[in-house]
């Protein structure tokens, strides 16, 4: 069966001579693996659309065993994501997460959505770090754990001073912090921004600009808990805290009208 469908190249593989093992999350029918033959020679037709974040058209053909890319139309490559190496690899973070918290042929579109948003907006030169802890922080349902951050995780309350739990999940409020000894007491300004990063989209948030001790913060917090409950390992991440270590390879990223406190 033949099938057009809007996907993002997750990642792409050479295989053979002259072949690409491309993986695609696609809106209509979640992440598939497919052949793209003859995508390695510079004059192939699919060789600029089977690059890693690609937006696009493709026609995939469909059966038993690994589907086959036949065509892509690019609705957008990526360019300044390719180009800038700070993009690239909160990019490549991003995908890599995706991928791996993600089974082929399941269906969820808020993800395609959330990947979606998140690559544009890094496209478009918002944050990367800042985009990439969106999509950390949103797809901790898809990784089958749901912080409690509406209320109290013990005792539903809503009102008060609260703190986080990585043994309840969540948030504790003062009358039960005695019940985990190693929370991480957080500020109300902490509280709304997690809030922020878990409920709302990336699209209605804009160029929110937080101050680094900010993301470093929430980075250790969702961090945590993908860990402890998780156990996924990315590559990625692992040059991320590389790169992270050389901030001077990166300019200043300062914006005095849009901070988070």
């Amino acid at each position: 069966m033949l099938n057009k469908w809007e996907g993002i190249i997750l990642k792409s593989i050479p295989y053979g001579e002259a072949n690409k093992i491309v993986t695609v999350y696609t809106r209509e029918a979640g992440k598939m693996t497919a052949m793209a033959r003859g995508a390695k020679k510079p004059a192939s037709r699919l060789a600029a659309v089977t690059q890693n974040f690609t937006h696009g058209y493709f026609l995939i053909r469909t059966g038993r065993g690994m589907g086959t890319l036949e065509q892509g139309d690019p609705i957008d490559s990526m360019r300044h994501i390719r180009e800038d190496l700070e993009a690239t690899a909160y990019a490549s973070y991003v995908v890599e997460l995706i991928d791996k918290l993600t089974d082929d042929l399941d269906q969820r579109a808020n993800v395609f959505g959330l990947l979606q948003a998140a690559l544009h907006a890094i496209n478009e030169g918002y944050d990367p770090e800042a985009i990439s802890l969106f999509v950390e922080w949103k797809m901790l349902p898809v990784a089958g754990v749901h912080p409690v951050l509406h209320q109290c995780a013990n005792c539903g309350a809503t009102e008060g001073e609260f703190a986080f739990s990585f043994q309840e999940i969540g948030f504790l409020c003062h009358r039960c912090f005695s019940t985990d000894p190693y929370l991480i007491r957080i500020t109300p300004t902490q509280l709304r921004l997690i809030r922020t990063f878990y409920t709302v989209p990336i699209e209605q948030v804009g160029s929110l600009t937080l101050k680094r001790a900010t993301k470093q913060f929430m980075k250790k917090l969702v961090r945590t808990v993908y860990d402890e409950q998780t156990g996924i390992r990315l590559k990625s991440r692992a040059f991320l805290d590389q790169l992270e270590r050389t901030p001077e390879l990166f300019p200043k990223r300062e914006n005095p009208e849009k901070k988070d406190d």
